[in-house]
């Protein structure tokens, strides 16, 4: 009976290709970021890489790299067979300027907490980084002196750096915990928007009283503006009397009709029955407009026989 973690030894050689296709992939990779810092140190595996870490990258000039940079190092990589799928990069460091044995330590373990950070994939470029940012962060002289006075200045400068951190982290959660309560007012808002106002019978019938209120005010403020609008029509559309009379008697010019009358009143001569022009009959045919005329009153006859001269 074979043993449950038998591979065949087809599948273990695609594996090992498969490995061995990545790392020379990220060995690839290194050699065109860091170019001549980048070093293989053996091109059969194991491979083994190795790559110079400065803080301040003076593009390969050397004389201005060794005046700008305190302190510099060489990590060096062992790479097993099985990387990066099934193991994690065996990590050194080399001390090239400026670090004490506790300062190699105190790196080694952080290249290693980044490694294990990115277990299962290429991690070599991200340990890099962090082993850079560290040399870039205590970039001083003297972190070689084991003297005792110059081990409580770093102690000191480093207390100082960790509370200036401190606050600066104190700060960044602050800020990012006020960002989380306003997400989560708005995340509420949202929510009961979408959820709504739950209805019951009682909320119905409430709504349905305000709606139909709404409703019957609304239809009586159009009907009062529609029997107003009707009335302002036919106010509009009545004819004046001018326009009555003008209709009954033929279109004729007002301005005529003054111009006639001041002509009148200024000429003093007795008019010829013939200038008078024609007349329209038509306008004395009513004879009952004048059936209610009372030409026989009492009144004028008295106001007649008192003018009368005795005889």
């Amino acid at each position: 009976v074979p043993h449950s973690n038998f591979v065949p030894p087809s599948s273990k050689a695609t594996m090992s290709d498969q490995h061995l296709e990545e790392q020379e992939m990220e060995a690839e990779a290194l050699a065109a970021i860091f170019d001549t810092a980048f070093e293989i140190r053996s091109s059969s595996q194991p491979f083994v890489w190795a790559v110079k870490l400065v803080p301040v990258d003076c593009g390969g000039d050397e004389d201005e790299e060794e005046a700008a940079n305190h302190v510099m190092v060489k990590l060096v990589v062992n790479v097993p067979l099985d990387y990066p799928e099934d193991s994690l990069p065996e990590l050194d460091l080399e001390i090239v300027k400026g670090l004490s044995a506790d300062n190699k330590k105190e790196l080694l373990d952080l290249a290693n907490e980044e490694a294990e950070a990115n277990a299962g994939m290429p991690s070599v470029f991200a340990v890099c980084e962090a082993v850079r940012t560290w040399l870039a962060d205590n970039n001083v002289k003297g972190l070689d002196d084991a003297s005792m006075h110059a081990q409580m200045m770093r102690k000191a400068k480093d207390a100082e750096r960790r509370e200036a951190q401190a606050k600066l982290q104190f700060e960044s959660q602050k800020k990012t915990d006020e960002m989380t309560e306003a997400e989560a007012e708005e995340l509420a808002v949202r929510k009961r928007r979408e959820e709504g106002t739950p209805v019951t019978e009682a909320s119905f019938n409430e709504w349905w009283a305000k709606f139909t209120a709404e409703m019957d005010k609304k239809k009586e403020a159009e009907q009062c503006t529609e029997g107003d609008t009707k009335e302002e029509k036919a106010m509009e559309e009545r004819l004046t009397g001018f326009e009555i009379f003008s209709e009954k008697a033929g279109v004729f010019s007002l301005e005529k009709l003054e111009a006639a009358a001041e002509e009148l009143e200024n000429d003093t001569s007795p008019m010829d029955p013939d200038e008078i022009g024609d007349v329209d009959e038509d306008l004395f045919d009513d004879d009952e407009d004048l059936d209610d005329l009372d030409f026989d009153s009492d009144d004028d006859d008295e106001e007649v026989s008192d003018d009368e001269p005795d005889i």
